[in-house]
């Protein structure tokens, strides 16, 4: 069910609600599968008896009716994907965080000046000790396919976590013969104690070769625990449908939290970069 928080102007929404606004603002009337919807939107007084929307939604449905910037965090964990977001408006920004097992996520403004902050949060970054000046490169490259057969590992009833090790590190060896030591430890280690992996992408109208075109920047993370956080350039965000197979190559850069700060900072687009129409 739907609910909100008047005391902090805070929204429980589910997709399916969000559909009901848009044909609302639209000035049409919600099909037939979505009428159970506005029903519940009617009873806690968001939509009123003639479709006619709740003032307190102004904001918020401002920015969703036309957005400016829209930007996607899809965190996986143990409990499997879960969708977060951010929509920049002309007037409002408004957040959005998914729930693991719940339909609603709950939609909040925030201050412009904290959209990065927010964007960390919603990924749980956290301080990490910043390597050396001139320190080396630390790389590990191997394939999908050996990822997914680690997966699969660690997927079997095991019995302690020597024997996890043990599952995976055969897995990884028949999977990709290539992986030799250091980078079969040092892979091995990352998957065993992946806590999870997370995307950004933020999505903006903008010009490309004169033409007004959908830009498009992508950041995507494995946060590893106590081994820290490993940038994976390979393969490289955005991913279209189809485009990644097990023979793909999976490349992940060892990082730290002050540069996938900064990384975080660079994929919102600048303002000279936004295509905003007049009127």
């Amino acid at each position: 069910m739907p609910s909100y928080d008047s005391s902090r102007a805070r929204f429980r929404l589910a997709d399916r609600h969000i559909a009901v606004f848009a044909h609302l603002l639209d000035g049409e009337t919600p099909p037939e599968e979505l009428w159970e919807s506005l029903v519940e939107l009617q009873r806690i007084g968001l939509v009123g008896e003639e479709g006619e929307l709740a003032s307190v939604l102004r904001g918020q449905l401002g920015a969703l009716a036309d957005p400016m910037v829209v930007i996607q965090v899809e965190v996986t964990g143990e409990h499997g994907a879960v969708d977060h977001g951010v929509i920049v408006g002309q007037e409002a920004v408004i957040s959005h965080d998914g729930w693991p097992g719940e339909e609603e996520s709950e939609y909040v403004s925030i201050e412009p000046s904290t959209l990065v902050w927010e964007l960390a949060r919603k990924v749980n970054l956290h301080r990490t000790e910043k390597p050396e000046g001139g320190a080396p490169e630390v790389r590990v490259e191997t394939t999908m396919g050996a990822l997914d057969a680690a997966f699969v590992a660690l997927e079997k009833p095991r019995a302690d976590d020597d024997e996890t090790r043990d599952l995976v590190r055969e897995a990884l060896t028949e999977a990709d013969a290539d992986l030799e030591e250091p980078a079969l430890g040092r892979f091995l280690d990352l998957v065993v104690s992946l806590n999870a992996t997370w995307r950004i992408t933020t999505a903006w109208d903008g010009e490309h070769e004169g033409q007004r075109s959908t830009m498009i920047r992508a950041l995507a993370v494995w946060d590893c625990g106590p081994f820290g956080y490993w940038i994976r350039v390979r393969p490289e965000e955005p991913i279209m449908p189809g485009q990644v197979g097990p023979d793909s190559a999976l490349v992940l850069v060892k990082s730290n939290s002050a540069e996938v700060w900064e990384k975080i900072t660079d994929l919102l687009p600048d303002k000279e970069e936004l295509l905003v129409a007049d009127g």
